[in-house]
């Protein structure tokens, strides 16, 4: 009786450890990670209130940044996470049962905007219900969050890109299937959870939609050729500023360090992805300038002077995990200062948030699918840097 009560009660101290040593795991993260954020806001807020010429500059791009950007990537947001949970199924039990199908579905959840399509085939992959070759396609057709901010303020280039990405994804992962019939050994016990579900809808979301309407009639009216600077009475700036400050809010204290839960509700998810999005694009957007006007620097005429590098170094940069240093390449692009071979380039080699959990739960094949996915984008990349080298830019 002795020896057989001794295994259960390990099994019972088990599972009460468990619960209580995670949530300090997760604070132990958590706690580096915020107080970074916060620096960087508060940093965004001391540019913001200097004194002219650096606070007036700031403002005008911060305002620039929220209302050409930031609406449209909330509005795009907002349809494609609500259509999201009107039509959603079980991804994984379609992928499991696909066979021949499963690197055409695995990338066309890659080319989904955002990161939440090719997670769920890394995930699938981890189980056992898909191959290798689906993971090289959902990692060659994914552009992440970038998808986004490319859709929304440049939708011919998105029209090209992601097609393209998909196009390709599926090619090379039927190529990736042959040269690797039996896939690539898995990892045991791997676990991650990169997105841990929020739950309910927060005041702060829906604060964050009210000067996010407004701004987004003046970035449709932009597009009309048509200049607003006041709208109901009061200066668009006021709209787009207070837009900020709440975006910065959100991001600083948000509990997710990759990427939104699929289960939150779509105006919560729009809210967490939008600030993070934005802080990346104030970012790139200040750089700009600032290199411009306080240090005299062409940035368009550096970058010129290294063209033939770009695509290369674009690819190179689609390496990092993550889907902020991928808005940075989207950014730089939509401003005009890197070539569109450039961006589709990063487009095929970035892996966005999806890259983590590989990372977590499949290193191996994490580490090898990247490196594949290197290989269509410079193909791509330079055929159309050298063969069509107007399109799109």
């Amino acid at each position: 009786m002795t020896n057989i009560a001794r295994p259960n009660e390990a099994r019972v101290e088990a599972r009460v450890a468990v619960p209580n040593t995670v949530p300090l795991a997760k604070l132990a993260i958590q706690r580096p990670l915020r107080f970074k954020r916060i620096i960087i806001a508060l940093a965004f807020v001391a540019l913001a209130l200097a004194p002219a010429p650096l606070g007036a500059l700031t403002r005008a791009q911060m305002t620039d940044a929220f209302t050409q950007v930031s609406a449209f990537v909330a509005a795009t947001l907002l349809l494609f996470y609500g259509a999201e949970r009107v039509f959603r199924f079980s991804m994984g039990e379609a992928l499991k049962g696909a066979r021949w199908m499963q690197v055409p579905l695995a990338s066309l959840l890659g080319a989904t905007p955002g990161c939440g399509g090719a997670v769920i085939v890394i995930a699938a992959y981890s189980s056992g219900n898909v191959g290798f070759g689906a993971v090289v396609a959902t990692l060659t057709a994914t552009m992440g969050d970038a998808a986004f901010l490319l859709i929304a303020t440049r939708p011919d280039a998105a029209l090209v890109v992601l097609p393209l990405s998909f196009a390709t994804g599926i090619l090379f992962g039927w190529l990736v299937d042959v040269l690797h019939p039996n896939g690539v050994t898995r990892s045991a016990g791997s676990a991650c959870e990169l997105a841990p579900r929020i739950g309910r809808i927060r005041p702060r979301d829906i604060a964050y939609l009210v000067p996010l309407f407004p701004a987004l009639a003046v970035g449709v009216a932009q597009l009309a050729q048509i200049e607003l600077t006041t709208l109901f009475g009061i200066p668009i700036t006021v709209f787009a500023l207070i837009g900020t400050g709440m975006g910065l809010v959100i991001w600083v204290l948000s509990p997710v360090q990759a990427m939104t839960h699929p289960d939150d509700a779509p105006v919560t998810r729009m809210a967490e992805e939008t600030s993070f999005i934005s802080v990346w694009v104030i970012g790139a957007y200040l750089t700009y300038e600032y290199a411009a006007q306080f240090l005299g620097l062409d940035l368009a005429a550096l970058f010129s002077s290294i063209a033939p590098l770009l695509p290369l170094i674009a690819i190179l940069i689609g390496f990092i995990p993550g889907c902020g240093p991928q808005v940075l390449v989207t950014t730089l692009y939509i401003n005009g200062l890197i070539p569109f071979a450039a961006l589709l380039g990063n487009a095929i080699s970035n892996d966005g948030d999806a890259l983590f959990p590989a990372i977590a739960l499949e290193p191996r094949a994490a580490v090898l699918a990247t490196a594949y996915t290197a290989i269509p984008a410079l193909i791509l990349s330079y055929v159309v840097y050298y063969g069509f080298p107007n399109v799109l830019n």
